[in-house]
């Protein structure tokens, strides 16, 4: 393979709502490119992006895939990324190092809510986008209609470069109003035949053609000004207007393709091949410390691993991009993440499982290598002498948590490996080994991306597990002030142990101070603060700990020791076992023995003490509370709203948006536990939802009662 340089790469994204046909246009693309001689279909499961078992078990993708096409000595590297909202993460860590991004849709169904998330994102990564209308051969296609729902939603900067003739199931043709001809094809597609636009669809092409010209020289100010004198531009006049408004996201075109039947892909990738930006021409990349980086291949080598595969027969694969230099098989880098030296052994530039070996890759082009030893993804590797460290990926906050077990014990530290391996493979599966729940719990994007993950465990790893409920974080805390005192005395023969504590609880609020006179039972306490410590919970919330002991009562030694058992009740609250906090706690007074005082009397007073006070001072529960922001078809949002109201979940706001509704809703963790399954049940998998922890809020008294007596049967059943 040739050495492409930086100014004959482009790397694009190609994104889109599940059964859009993005992996049947990859097919296309590289058959066409010369990369495969026969293309393969999803139903054969033969097809280079989808080549995981899980995918065939599934039948769409799971994983992004790299592939490449060289066409007209130029080089497109392209990222096939999964449609679900489920497999967000390969739609991220792809915008993160391509520039250009492809958006897919099916025009059977028009714009999707993965429509509107994947240009989303396009936002967010400021990446240039092409719209390309698939599926025009299905004998409900509806080309008109999605033109005027991408117009809707992402407003007059859709610029239609094509149209169909005849959609349907007798599609054969389009009008290409850049270059003003018609393309028919056979019925086994490829290269067109060219024609003249036939004198019924002239209007309507010159009509697109004057809006296109139009667009093309709000761009640039030469070419506005030779249009106003022309009235025109030429064909590569127009490809320049639409490559800076493509830049500057000004322009959105719309191709019209059949992937399928291999109509219309040709002709896309003239385009992209022509219009849209190479690599050295999109913003720089910048390091952890600010430091901006060009792809130049003059530059210290540096590479940015943005993902990780396990594959049958070959091991850990890591695919990178160069960020700056030239990478050579048999390099030496250093892991400038984790400290690590690696040789590039081997380095490939990749099509799927379709993989050409190559000496060297320069800055912006994305290639892979085997057998890394210490390299995951996130790393930056580096040639001696470089500093570069990129920033990780940013993902989405989950949306759907199990607890996770191996059915035979025996295998649970085998399934912990497991885990690991397969977070470094998708980032968006994250796992934690949660002390509070004693449980391992897994997070994902959706109840498929979990299953997903099962299915992976059990099938590729042999490993049987369970998803079980995962418990709810719940904190506790109290609601009013209270006084207690615990002795703890025990004499075994010889020196016994004795510690007397009394304290004061009160609720804690940020900026308040200690009380100078508190009454209980018509009894004051004075309160003179000798000491005051403020400790920040790794749970959340506060303890304040104040000594406010008075002539030598307890010996400041023990105070320590207070603490500790008093740190023994926060972290296993009394009142179900769940993390205590904020709250305040005065040591006030107490009493010694001069032989049998020591530290663990002190500790044991003191968490009794804290308990009983605790336990009269109306102790209340908290439960996570979670922003959510649900997206959905407005026909679906009668169903969604009940469905939400059941949930106790709390509405914020609600407004219309390019024909979705958006709710904001607050809504208890332990409501949203199967959510992700029942909205899409109730919205026919055209909603989508995100949610962000937002506070800890009290439990209503019913819920709290039910949690009590759940708790109290536990610890029955432990005695």
């Amino acid at each position: 393979m040739k050495v492409y340089q930086s100014n004959e790469i482009k790397n694009i994204s190609l994104l889109g709502s599940s059964g859009c046909g993005k992996t049947t246009l990859v097919e296309a693309m590289l058959y066409e490119g010369g990369i495969i001689k026969r293309r393969g279909t999803i139903e054969n499961k033969n097809t280079v992006s989808d080549y995981f078992p899980v995918e065939h078990e599934y039948g769409y993708s799971v994983f992004s895939t790299v592939t490449h096409v060289e066409w007209n000595n130029k080089k497109l590297n392209l990222i096939d990324c999964p449609g679900s909202d489920d497999f967000i993460g390969g739609v991220i860590t792809s915008l993160n190092v391509t520039d250009t991004a492809l958006i897919l849709l099916n025009t059977h169904y028009g714009v999707e809510v993965e429509t509107h998330n994947h240009f989303r994102y396009t936002e967010n990564f400021s990446k240039p986008v092409i719209f390309v209308a698939n599926h025009l051969d299905h004998e409900k296609s509806e080309y008109d209609q999605l033109v005027e729902q991408l117009k809707e939603s992402f407003g007059h900067k859709v610029i239609q470069i094509q149209f169909p003739v005849n959609e349907g199931t007798s599609f054969n043709a389009i009008i290409d109003v850049l270059r003003m001809k018609m393309y028919r094809w056979k019925p086994e597609g490829g290269a067109p035949e060219e024609l003249e636009i036939p004198d019924e669809f002239k209007n309507k092409a010159e009509e697109l053609h004057n809006t296109l010209v139009e667009a093309a020289a709000e761009n640039d100010e030469s070419l506005m000004e030779k249009y106003f004198e022309q009235g025109s531009l030429n064909e590569d006049e127009m490809r320049l207007g639409i490559h800076k408004g493509l830049v500057n996201r000004d322009i959105f075109p719309l191709f019209c393709v059949s992937a399928f039947r291999d109509m219309g892909v040709r002709r896309l990738m003239e385009f992209l091949n022509n219009v849209v930006p190479f690599v050295d021409e999109m913003s720089t990349p910048v390091t952890t410390d600010g430091k901006e980086v060009k792809p130049n291949i003059t530059g210290p080598t540096s590479l940015f691993v943005f993902k990780t595969t396990v594959e049958p027969h070959i091991g850990e694969v890591s695919y990178f991009k160069v960020m700056s230099g030239k990478v050579h098989e048999g390099d030496d880098l250093l892991n400038a993440s984790r400290g690590t030296k690696e040789r590039i052994n081997q380095l490939f530039s990749v099509a799927g499982q379709v993989r050409e070996k190559v000496d060297e890759l320069v800055a912006g082009d994305i290639g892979a290598t085997v057998k890394l030893k210490e390299t995951h993804t996130g790393n930056t590797l580096n040639a001696k002498g470089c500093d570069y460290i990129f920033p990780t990926i940013q993902y989405p906050d989950p949306k759907y948590r199990r607890a996770i077990k191996a059915k035979n014990e025996a295998e649970e530290e085998k399934l912990s490996e497991i885990l690991t391996r397969m977070h470094d493979e998708d980032p968006t599966w994250t796992i934690e080994m949660s002390k509070e729940l004693k449980q391992t719990i897994v997070f994902g994007q959706g109840e498929f991306h979990l299953r997903t993950l099962k299915w992976r465990v059990e099938n590729n790893e042999k490993v049987m597990i369970d998803f079980l409920e995962p418990k709810i974080p719940y904190r506790e805390t109290i609601t009013k002030a209270m006084r207690a005192d615990y002795r703890h005395k025990k004499q075994s023969g010889g020196a016994g142990q004795f510690g007397e504590v009394h304290l004061i609880i009160e609720p804690y609020i940020e900026g308040m101070v200690p009380q100078e006179i508190y009454k209980f039972n018509g009894q004051e306490f004075k309160i003179s603060v000798r000491d005051r410590q403020e400790i920040p919970l790794e749970w959340g919330g506060k303890l304040i700990f104040i000594n406010s002991i008075v002539g030598g009562a307890i010996d400041a030694r023990f105070l320590p020791a207070i603490l500790k058992g008093v740190m023994d009740k926060m972290e296993q609250g009394p009142l179900t076992g769940s993390y205590a906090r904020d709250v305040q706690v005065i040591v006030y007074d107490g009493k010694m023995h001069p032989v049998d005082s020591n530290e663990i009397s002190f500790r044991l007073a003191g968490r009794n003490a804290f308990s009983m006070a605790f336990k009269q001072a109306n102790p209340k529960l908290l439960e996570p509370i979670y922003d959510v922001v649900v997206l959905v078809p407005s026909d679906r949002m009668g169903d969604v709203m009940s469905d939400l109201q059941g949930r106790r979940a709390v509405i914020m706001g609600m407004h219309s948006e390019k024909g979705f509704e958006k709710l904001s809703v607050k809504i208890p963790l332990k409501e949203l536990s199967s959510y992700s399954t029942a909205l899409s049940s109730l919205s026919g998998g055209r909603a989508s939802f995100t949610m962000k922890f937002a506070s800890y809020e009290l439990v209503p008294m019913d819920v709290q009662e039910k949690l009590l007596k759940e708790y109290e049967a536990t610890q029955q059943d432990k005695e």
